[in-house]
């Protein structure tokens, strides 16, 4: 009575695909590959920021410790450029230039000094107070004065003031100890011999005072100005000079020396000449820890080098260690003689402390400066404490 329900047969082209067919299908490769590009690239990206932001802090980081170490290391040189005590032990003496002529002791200038004697320890306070109207033995009509002050007949035990630039009327207001028993002190001399400092060539006698110490009434201070005398030349052997180059980078911790030339070399050959080169040790604690050498400089008295060497000194070690040039002439058959030796350092002295000084006071850049060669067994610093 009801007609039959019709019998399915094939679908349609035009009918739409069942979506549950495509749900259960694979899914392709290139679907795969491109998400798994694309977590990637978002991964590195995430990364990536995350590397520059952390270095961008390290770089600061390192930038203010770098800025840091340089405003430490100048501190450190200028605090050293206070303390320095010229060497002038193989100083002599020298003529003066033109308009500069000082012969006559009231064109010398004249010097204020203190004594008093400690009975209790049995020590001799010499004070050098100030000086006034000093020859100007600069160019610029003005001079670097210092005073260097010993006992005879003793000339190594002594003392020195440190350089005040540019006067002729300088206030020292330093005061030294001698420690010399009351019963010797009569057959004793003092010496205040008044200098001009020159950092590239050799310095400058103005003139001194000799105080016989028999002739001073120690039972009281005594306060007194003299005039300076003519100071006598000294005759002592010459070894030669040296000039080398100091460079010190604190963020690096790197100490760089570069030794130029030397000129006037004593003479250690029989022919008149020398085979010179140079050793350059390190020293810390007063032993060599480290050493370079130069080539040899066949026969000649004033060997050119330009030779550089690098040591390794980090920020907190650079007042601990010091630097020894030994100018030495090569023997083929026999033993290498040393010529003179130079030390650098903060526990070096004079010239030796001012070139270490302007060094750490201007970091990164090379300072050059001339030296005087000093006997080899008197030149090296004491151990730093």
């Amino acid at each position: 009575m009801f007609p039959e329900p019709p019998t399915p047969g094939p679908p349609s082209p035009d009918t739409p695909p069942d979506s549950s067919r495509i749900s259960h299908g694979p899914v392709p490769p290139w679907a795969l590959a491109t998400i798994v590009l694309v977590s990637g690239l978002l991964i590195f990206s995430c990364c990536f920021c995350l590397y520059r932001r952390c270095r961008r802090r390290m770089g600061k980081k390192s930038q203010a410790q770098a800025q840091v170490h340089l405003q430490e290391v100048k501190e450190l040189g200028r605090s050293y450029i206070d303390k320095v005590q010229p060497e002038v032990e193989e100083l002599e003496p020298t003529p003066s230039g033109p308009g500069q002529q000082v012969a006559e002791k009231n064109e010398l200038g004249r010097l204020q000094y203190s004594l008093d004697y400690d009975f209790q320890t049995g020590q001799l306070l010499v004070g050098i107070v100030q000086a006034e109207g000093l020859a100007a033995l600069d160019i610029g009509g003005s001079s670097d004065p210092y005073v260097r002050v010993y006992l005879l007949p003793d000339k190594r035990r002594r003392h020195e003031t440190r350089v005040h630039r540019q006067t002729l009327n300088p206030h020292f207001g330093e005061t030294f100890a001698f420690k010399v028993p009351y019963v010797e002190l009569g057959g004793r001399i003092l010496v205040m011999a008044v200098y001009d400092f020159d950092r590239f060539s050799r310095n400058d006698a103005i003139g001194e005072v000799r105080v016989p110490m028999s002739s001073v009434d120690l039972g009281r201070p005594v306060l007194a100005w003299r005039e300076l005398q003519a100071a006598p030349r000294e005759e002592q052997e010459k070894l030669g000079d040296i000039c080398f180059s100091l460079r010190y980078v604190p963020t690096a911790g790197k100490l760089t020396v570069i030794v130029l030339e030397a000129k006037n070399l004593k003479k250690m050959d029989v022919g008149g000449l020398s085979d010179p080169y140079v050793k350059v040790h390190l020293l810390q604690g007063g032993k060599k820890v480290r050493k370079k050498k130069t080539t040899i400089k066949k026969n000649t008295l004033n060997p050119y080098y330009n030779e550089a060497f690098s040591f390794e000194v980090p920020c907190d070690q650079v007042q601990k260690v010091q630097v020894e040039l030994t100018v030495l002439d090569y023997d083929k058959l026999g033993k290498n003689e040393a010529i003179g030796r130079v030390a650098v350092g903060a526990a070096a002295g004079g010239a030796g402390l001012r070139h270490w000084a302007d060094m750490l006071a201007n970091p990164r850049r090379p300072i050059a400066q001339w030296h005087s060669l000093r006997p080899p067994d008197r030149v090296r610093p004491p151990p730093a404490p």
